[in-house]
């Protein structure tokens, strides 16, 4: 079982990386881009003796304690089997 989690900067918060890239591709001639938000995508594999309601709250935890700054960003996740 895996857990893919995918993070990104909330709404209203500057992303200079994305603001950057979006620049260069129009710069290249990349057209049609208003705007472009760049983030982080994680995957977590589980143990076989892992059940998916441990897997999603294991999960859970680790965004809200760790791996997401829940001032400036926003999480969003599936379990895969």
């Amino acid at each position: 079982m895996k857990a893919k989690i995918y993070i990104k900067y909330k709404e209203g918060i500057l992303d200079p990386q994305g603001s950057v890239t979006s620049s260069a591709l129009k710069s290249i001639g990349i057209k049609g881009i208003n705007s472009m938000g760049i983030g982080k995508v994680i995957e977590m594999d589980f143990n076989k003796k892992i059940s998916k309601k441990n897997a999603i709250k294991i999960t859970e935890e680790s965004c809200k304690q760790l791996l997401a700054n829940p001032n400036t960003e926003t999480y969003t996740f599936i379990i895969e089997e």
